[in-house]
């Protein structure tokens, strides 16, 4: 049994010290470099970008229509500082992987429909009636990374 198996950072301090001797010219025990499991790590990091993404936006957006379908008052602020904290990271995660700036329109149509479930089920928790329609409710781009905030 490996260390990638036992103690994953045990395992990727190795890896990673391996690759880094190999890359500077030095001659590396191939059979130490364990290449299917460095792999599957490097897959598995843009996959977490990816859902960062979408449960980012996703947050987002829910914010965003409880802004729009909620009569209460009182979470307004809650609601307002969310969105403006996952914009930040969105913006960091953007920052950190640009080539996902492209998905994000297909992740808010993605997302939508997850979004307006889970506003449903909030406002239902408690008997709220949504003062707007959440099936018409769409968001754009430039409002879900902005400073935009419906009003």
């Amino acid at each position: 049994m490996s260390d990638y198996d036992t103690d994953i950072m045990v395992w990727s301090e190795q890896q990673a010290g391996l690759l880094r001797r190999r890359a500077a010219g030095e001659l590396v025990n191939e059979a130490e470099l364990d290449w299917p499991n460095i792999a599957e790590e490097i897959e598995s990091l843009g996959k977490a970008a990816v859902r960062e993404l979408a449960n980012r936006v996703s947050t987002i957006l829910i914010h965003l229509m409880k802004l729009q379908a909620s009569p209460a008052i009182d979470p307004r602020i809650g609601w307002f500082e969310t969105v403006r904290e996952q914009r930040d990271e969105l913006e960091r995660l953007l920052k950190d992987a640009p080539s996902l700036r492209r998905t994000v329109p297909a992740v808010i149509n993605e997302e939508l429909g997850r979004a307006r479930k889970r506003v449903r089920a909030a406002l239902a928790d408690y008997d709220e009636q949504p003062c707007a329609d959440l099936d018409s409710l769409m968001f754009t781009e430039d409002q879900v990374l902005s400073d935009w905030f419906p009003r």
